[in-house]
């Protein structure tokens, strides 16, 4: 078995089929290779079959959030310049009112989309269904350089326009090549994010890529997880730490087998060190988290099963990886000093779509001239060569002089014990220029209770680093990959800026 959703699976030879299919379709109607070619969808063995018949046909695939709102989501297709889409129909129906700059392509049998330009003649696409029934085709073979256009991934748009990242085949390699020993090739890999995200991507093509199996939840829900990976066996999984916390809590966590896992990796958010301790302990398998970012740059490892005093950090650079932490003047800091993170490594970004100047912002040179990514984060080094991240560098707050981590007073916060979930920003402050305010999800069945635990807070955090407010949220606005959308934090206190 190849790939497994919630409607059935295939198995390699129907994948193969499907995408020579694909491929050879996209040459017919001449698509040529480079083109992007945009999915808007929930993950299905479908999703699968297109994504990998247009990587067959030279093409780049363009998977897109069906989140992002609908005019979003058409902007985003237009910034590609994709002249196809697929969709599936729930997608297909909330794009209606949009003027598409792409055919679509629709997944299933609904029909009525009256979206984007009309079929040209002769089209070799009549819906994905006919063409996954139609004879086999056999592609023209195409010749790919490692430099070539593989993916283009969509930052989330959390702090502007989503930019549209290029990745190449040499850095979808790297990914796949550097997990040879990680038993991808007897995986049954669970995967319960997103496939327009790189967090999906790197568990789910090495899987692929080395013979095992994909299982692909539609929407991650944590005992439909549990349920799924028990009734598959599974053994791998790539979770964010959100779905990790929400699997851990359920009180019937320990009854459900979870016995075949050998390797879970948590990776796009940060991981409390005490819910890291929760997994090693009671959940079978290593346990390991990984720190980078889609642009590429470097990535660390932080094998938390057989490093148990080093939870707080994100671990170290993984083999062929740089990181150097440089100051605002792009100097490196000496050792033992916080800096902004920067990496290289074979796994980089070529850079953003049609966006020159976003990417050269996001790179720096060293001496030598050689090309790193500028994570955004500020972290430190410890003497045995782990990373501690401290915070993203757009999240520092800057109050009356001093500089405060967010993450600190997020660390001290959910120590309390009716804190289930918290988040500190930085809003302006007429005194002190910024100042820290926090939001919390209160546990199930505590009450709420946001001046007792603002006291209880404060006392156990430095006297620069209080915070002035804090506010009870039923949830925490997040990202499909469980990144808090912190703006969207700040923008519920716009009419509210505290002076103190």
């Amino acid at each position: 078995m190849a790939v497994a959703d919630s409607q059935g699976s295939i198995d390699y030879r129907t994948l193969d089929s499907t995408m020579d299919r694909v491929a050879a379709a996209l040459q017919r109607d001449r698509v040529a290779p480079g083109t992007a070619v945009a999915i808007v969808a929930a993950p299905t063995t479908d999703y699968a079959a297109a994504f990998l018949g247009a990587v067959r046909a030279g093409c780049v695939a363009t998977p897109i959030a069906p989140s992002a709102t609908p005019a979003a989501i058409a902007a985003m297709i237009a910034d590609s310049g994709a002249p196809i889409v697929f969709l599936d129909g729930e997608n297909a129906r909330a794009l209606e009112g949009q003027q598409l700059t792409a055919r679509p392509i629709l997944f299933s049998r609904e029909g009525g989309v009256q979206t984007g330009p009309p079929p040209s003649r002769g089209t070799s696409f009549s819906g994905f269904r006919g063409l996954a029934r139609s004879p086999k085709a056999e592609p023209t073979p195409v010749a790919i350089a490692p430099e070539d256009p593989f993916n283009i991934i969509y930052s989330s748009g959390t702090t502007g326009t989503p930019k549209g990242i290029v990745q190449s085949h040499a850095m979808r390699w790297a990914h796949i090549a550097r997990n040879s020993a990680a038993g991808f090739d007897t995986a049954v890999t669970m995967i319960a994010t997103p496939l327009y995200s790189n967090t999906t991507l790197v568990s789910f093509l090495p899987t692929l890529g080395w013979g095992g199996t994909v299982v692909l939840m539609k929407k991650f829900e944590a005992r439909a997880y549990l349920e799924l990976a028990e009734r598959y066996r599974s053994t791998h999984t790539m979770l964010v730490p959100v779905q990790y916390q929400r699997i851990m809590a359920l009180p019937d966590f320990d009854d459900f087998d979870l016995s075949a896992f050998r390797f879970k990796t948590s990776t796009s958010a940060p991981f409390s060190a005490a819910l890291k301790a929760d997994v090693v302990a009671r959940w079978p398998g290593l346990l390991v988290e990984f720190y980078g970012m889609t642009e590429g740059g470097a990535s660390c490892a932080l094998n938390a099963t057989a490093n148990p005093t080093k939870l707080h950090t994100v671990g170290q650079p993984m083999p062929g990886h740089e990181i150097r932490l440089i100051d605002d003047d792009g100097n490196e800091v000496a050792p033992g000093e916080m800096g902004e993170v920067v990496g290289r490594s074979p796994a980089m970004m070529n850079g953003y779509h049609g966006r020159s100047e976003a990417t050269r912002d996001a790179e720096w040179y060293d001496e030598a001239g050689n090309r790193y990514i500028r994570h955004g984060d500020v972290g430190r080094f410890d003497e045995d060569g782990f990373l501690t991240l401290m915070d993203r560098k757009k999240d520092l707050i800057i109050s009356g002089g001093f500089n405060i981590y967010p993450s600190d007073l997020e660390t001290a916060l959910a120590q309390h014990p009716d804190v289930a979930d918290c988040a500190v920003i930085g809003v302006p402050s007429d005194a002190w220029g910024e100042t820290p305010v926090g939001f919390y999800v209160p546990r199930d069945g505590a009450s709420e209770d946001a001046p007792s635990i603002l006291t209880w807070a404060n006392a156990q955090l430095g006297k620069t680093q209080r915070l002035s407010a804090l506010h009870v949220a039923d949830e925490l606005p997040r990202s499909a990959i469980g990144k808090v959308l912190k703006r969207e934090l700040r923008d519920r206190l716009a009419s509210k800026v505290p002076s103190s």
